[in-house]
């Protein structure tokens, strides 16, 4: 009996010695793969990796369970932002954000990390999530250099399955080779956020937050299991502005139209892309705003005058807002224009003409003083049939402009503070555009000038009436998951 016994522990003793070579002959394939291919060079101002989630397990997988990180570095840059162009599951229903781990690499001192909303829906085993096309840039405008980053190769120009993008599912590491070489299966460790906006100084900004640009996630990566994001509510539409330029495909994919086509208001056949940025602003919740700049020198020649539209979405009843920082002075040059910032919605033709203006002079125009804000609800544009309010007063700065439109009545509001109410045939009647911009009523003296306006976000809620305290919930919480963009909106 004392020599089986031997014989069994010598055994186990074996046994246990071979453990790790028959490991190591024997691993489980991966729950799942993250492909990527590069979309830009290595010197670009914008980088454009692209991602693919493919399920390697046996069972079907949520992608809201999912997170991706793509590892870069940061260039000295403060901030950076991301952007969603083109994903097969929805641009709406990803997230991101840029963190600065608290264990950075040479090549890998921050990282771009990726979630999805329950609406992305989930994956059968051996399904692919279908291209992600992502945007990375700096908001100031400079150049990236793609050499020195880890989750970076210029030669993946198809998708291939890349180990340098470290997947997640429900918070445990399933794939990747993370920088540090953990092998642990801990999630997402917790980090603080790159430097950005800690919020709003406007008197109705919401509050700020830590993380990319002023972005934080749903749930602190890796304090625990990554809750899932809820799928963002019908007929919503949302947008932070990050966008690298004009040109962004990005901006023309979520709906926008930078304006160069002739015509009015203000000095016919001036609108140029030339005064459209996108620029860093530390007053901004998130970091980046949408800059409107017209310029002239008094000579319609040199005059450029800035519009963004919104197209593609049908824009009627609900609630319209947007945060907006108005200014009561040139940016450069003399003052004394009559100049005109507005926000406004806007039918596309006359058949059952709609619009609700906000327009903004601060030193007046079409012989009335300024500074003055009107609001206005038009019935006819061809017979100038129209009903309108003036509010006398500086809005020097950040100011939440909300305008609802239900049950027959349109109401606008600055701050939480109501202007006006129109109804009856003033009250719109068909699908209306959304339209931001700078220009000039005329041009009353010569010299060089240029005015800004600087839009923050836009929000757009189709189904009800809501307070500036329910705009306001709904924008941070958009802000808190990090949603950029999203629009659930029927769209034409």
């Amino acid at each position: 009996m004392f020599k089986t016994l031997f014989l069994v522990i010598a055994v186990a003793a074996g046994g246990l010695a071979l453990y790790p070579e028959w490991r190591a002959a024997h691993q489980a394939p991966p729950q799942l793969t993250i492909r990527y291919k590069a979309g830009s060079p290595a010197t670009a101002a914008v980088a454009q990796p692209w991602l693919e989630v493919v399920n390697t397990s046996k069972k079907r997988v949520l992608l809201s369970d999912v997170t991706i990180r793509y590892y870069f570095t940061g260039d000295g840059a403060s901030s950076y932002a991301f952007n969603c162009v083109q994903a097969a599951v929805g641009c709406s229903n990803i997230a991101g954000e840029t963190v600065a781990p608290a264990d950075p690499g040479t090549t890998a001192d921050r990282y771009l990390q990726i979630s999805f909303t329950t609406g992305a829906g989930s994956l059968a085993p051996g399904a692919k999530s279908g291209a992600i096309g992502l945007q990375l840039y700096r908001p100031d405008g400079r150049k990236l250099n793609q050499l020195n980053d880890r989750s970076f190769n210029a030669a993946d120009t198809t998708f291939q399955a890349s180990r340098m993008v470290t997947g997640y599912l429900r918070g445990a590491h399933v794939w990747g080779d993370e920088p540090t070489g953990r092998t642990g299966s801990t999630g997402p460790t917790g980090s603080t956020g790159s430097t950005g906006s800690t919020g709003s100084t406007g008197s109705t900004g919401s509050t700020g937050s830590t993380g990319s640009t002023g972005h934080a996630a749903a749930s602190a990566p890796g304090s625990s299991v990554p809750r899932p994001r809820p799928a963002h509510p019908r007929g919503i539409v949302f947008d932070d502005f990050h966008y690298s330029g004009p040109d962004d495909p990005a901006l023309h994919a979520h709906g926008w139209l930078v304006r160069t086509s002739p015509g009015g208001p203000g000095i016919h056949d001036t609108w140029s892309a030339a005064g459209v940025s996108f620029p860093a602003e530390k007053s901004a919740v998130g970091g980046q705003v949408m800059r409107l700049r017209a310029t002239t020198d008094g000579t319609k020649a040199s005059t450029k005058q800035a519009e963004v539209q919104s197209s593609g979405t049908d824009f009627l009843t609900g609630t319209y807002a947007a945060r907006i920082y108005f200014n009561d002075k040139p940016t450069s040059g003399r003052n004394g224009d009559h100049v005109n910032e507005s926000f406004y919605t806007i039918s596309p033709n006359n058949s059952r003409y709609s619009e609700l203006d906000n327009e903004y002079m601060p030193n007046g125009g079409w012989g009335a003083p300024g500074p003055k804000l009107d609001t206005t609800s038009w019935y006819s544009a061809d017979t100038g049939d129209r009903v309108t309010h003036k509010l006398v007063s500086s809005l020097q700065g950040w100011h939440t402009m909300v305008i609802t439109a239900v049950h027959g009545v349109a109401t606008y509001s600055v701050d939480g503070h109501k202007l006006f109410s129109s109804g009856g045939k003033y009250f719109p009647r068909q699908n209306m555009s959304i339209n931001f911009n700078t220009w000039f009523v005329d041009l009353p003296f010569t010299g060089p000038r240029a005015w800004d306006m600087q839009v923050n976000w836009f929000y757009y809620n189709a189904d009800k009436a809501q307070t500036l305290a329910d705009v306001q919930k709904s924008v941070n919480g958009l802000y808190g998951s990090g949603t950029h963009y999203v629009n659930t909106v029927s769209k034409h």
